[in-house]
């Protein structure tokens, strides 16, 4: 990166205008955690309806005022896919291998909010989006193209790593180091919400990894989908129901810690 840029980024990260939106975005990401771990609860418990971000923001679109909402989600949303944006060009010059390192870890953040929140916007604007005929969709395409199957199963191993990745930060709790927490009981409490969130989420993200690891050792794009799906499946296995309930209350519990995240992330 030039140094113009690494400028205009610093300049722009040190902004107050600037930072608010973001922490608004961890905002965002708390409430949209919260109502899919309310779905994935009701779901396990006997209900219908679709357990990921399209069923959440269907939900909250059915509410009085739910596509304002819903913009409001997108901007907060797109906030801090710009800020992750930023923080990749700002990355430590320690090494070649790690500035790299953590710039696709903060792109790869940026890319998915991004995505989230132009889901967010789109059911704000009328359309209802199946999050799993999507991916089985996607992964028809992807599996007809020269070596897609390695494709899907790079893209399923990619999300099996993400979850374990979080689940080991859960573990570790090496999610502390980005925040600034309160001394005492507080901070313990939000040690131990995110500790929980962060081991809840890496599980979901790991199960839908495997869906597309199936999809693309048996060559069937049918086997794939979104949480959704991964959530159907474990519900048709032992003890699937009981590990389907920790799921959701552990990702209402991430969505909490997103709202402490917003007021105690080091930005």
């Amino acid at each position: 990166m030039t140094s113009e840029a690494r400028r205009v980024a610093r300049k722009a990260e040190s902004s107050r205008i600037f930072r608010l939106p973001a922490r608004a975005g961890y905002v965002a990401n708390g409430v949209m955690h919260v109502l899919i771990g309310s779905l994935i609860l009701a779901v396990a418990l006997g209900g219908s309806g679709e357990s990921d971000q399209a069923g959440a923001f269907k939900a909250l679109a059915a509410a009085p005022f739910g596509f304002v909402l819903l913009w409001i989600l997108a901007a907060a949303l797109w906030a801090l896919a710009l800020w992750h944006v930023l923080d990749g060009i700002l990355a430590p010059r320690d090494s070649t291998a790690q500035k790299w390192g953590r710039r696709i870890s903060e792109w790869g953040q940026a890319l998915a909010f991004l995505l989230i929140g132009l889901l967010a916007a789109s059911v704000a604007l009328g359309a209802r989006p199946d999050a799993d005929e999507t991916a089985a969709d996607v992964s028809r395409g992807v599996l007809f193209i020269p070596g897609g199957v390695f494709v899907l199963g790079a893209i399923g191993a990619g999300f099996a790593i993400a979850g374990i990745a979080f689940a080991v930060m859960g573990v570790r709790r090496s999610f502390v180091k980005k925040l600034t927490l309160p001394q005492g009981p507080p901070g313990q409490a939000i040690t131990v919400l995110g500790a929980t969130g962060f081991i809840a989420k890496g599980l979901a993200l790991l199960i839908v990894g495997v869906l597309l690891l199936v999809a693309a050792v048996k060559v069937d794009p049918d086997a794939a989908g979104g949480l959704d799906a991964a959530i159907a499946a474990l519900l048709e296995m032992p003890f699937g129901p009981a590990l389907t309930l920790a799921i959701g209350a552990g990702l209402i519990v991430y969505g909490v810690f997103c709202g402490f995240r917003a007021r105690y992330a080091k930005l």
